[in-house]
């Protein structure tokens, strides 16, 4: 079943155009000029109930707007949009109790207040029993681990145990579809990784569908199966994330080493030899020409392995040369 669909959807903003000199600044207070900005220029994609959505792009590529729209903040210029059977801007009120939403860098909970005040505000603004409210509380406490911060004023928390709680707010009314925009902003590595691993448990516990935006690649790689890359407001690209990989950078390093010393003119037909040490290589091949089973065979073969590392693309060196490849045909 589809959650969330929107077709040819755009979005325009009107910004004061910024007047040159001390004269123009003035004329400009009485008479502004105006120039459209076009954030979001055409979009169409669906996302089923339960999925895990990868929606990224550079700055300014109209995620954000996207989302706002998803949720029913903004109105869109034109197309359309329905979110589990809703029309965001139109039944905003009834969408809430089906939608959760997380934005990094607008937090939702009271600053000067222990989460545990925010959540009990949520359960009335949700219209929880107070019994169903505690046992929730109870169980995404223990999920997102945060039992011992409950109480703890918001201000007096890490980056990372923030995040943590306002991704479990949000969770609060058991909603069936979760918008994150840039919920790992700014996290340390160990952070991110434990905030990875309680989306990805409370997907598959509760089935909630999860649209994600992230300048982290590694978000994306780690929780969706299907990524949509937009840039300059369109869809440049969406396919299963493996898809992706294997399209866009074929290229594999393989890194080797010997039990015994290498002879110097060591090397494979169709692999380029980056480094020859006297017992390791490192070599590089792109697997459109140069099959990655042959290449295997003629490590095997030339002397007794001790140990073999082939390393695919990282998702950033695939984005980045999806980016270069749609400015390149659009200039």
């Amino acid at each position: 079943m589809t959650a969330i669909t929107v077709h040819n959807l755009r979005k325009t903003f009107q910004m004061k155009r910024k007047a040159a000199g001390l004269r123009g600044s003035l004329r400009a207070l009485w008479r502004p000029a105006y120039q459209s900005i076009e954030a979001v220029r055409g979009l169409s994609f669906a996302m089923e109930e339960g999925e895990l959505l990868g929606f990224i792009g550079p700055n300014g590529a109209g995620k954000s707007t996207t989302i706002k729209i998803l949720t029913g903040i903004l109105h869109p210029s034109s197309g359309e949009a329905t979110v589990l059977g809703h029309v965001p801007w139109q039944q905003r009120q009834d969408l809430a109790f089906q939608i959760g939403s997380v934005f990094g860098q607008r937090p939702q909970l009271w600053y000067h207040l222990p989460a545990a005040d925010t959540f009990y505000l949520f359960g009335k603004i949700y219209e929880l029993a107070d019994a169903d409210l505690h046992r929730r509380i109870a169980f995404l406490a223990e999920a997102f681990e945060i039992e011992e911060l409950l109480e703890t004023p918001v201000r007096k928390l890490s980056l990372g145990q923030r995040m943590r709680c306002e991704v479990a707010a949000s969770l609060l009314h058991k909603p069936r579809v979760l918008l994150l925009d840039e919920p790992s902003i700014g996290l340390d590595v160990v952070a991110k990784q434990r905030l990875r691993l309680t989306i990805q448990r409370m997907s598959e516990l509760e089935g909630v569908g999860v649209l994600l935006t992230s300048h982290d690649a590694g978000d994306i790689e780690a929780l969706c199966r299907r990524v949509i890359i937009v840039n300059h407001g369109e869809i440049v690209y969406q396919d299963k994330v493996s898809a992706l990989k294997r399209r866009y950078l074929t290229v594999k390093t393989v890194d080797v080493r010997y039990n015994e010393q290498l002879p110097a003119d060591f090397g494979l037909p169709g692999v380029e030899t980056l480094k020859v040490g006297r017992y390791g290589a490192k070599l590089r091949f792109d697997t459109r020409e140069t099959p990655v089973e042959p290449v295997i065979s003629g490590l095997a073969a030339a002397g007794s392995l001790a140990d073999v590392t082939v390393s695919e693309p990282s998702l950033e060196d695939v984005i980045s040369a999806i980016y270069e490849r749609t400015e390149t045909e659009s200039g």
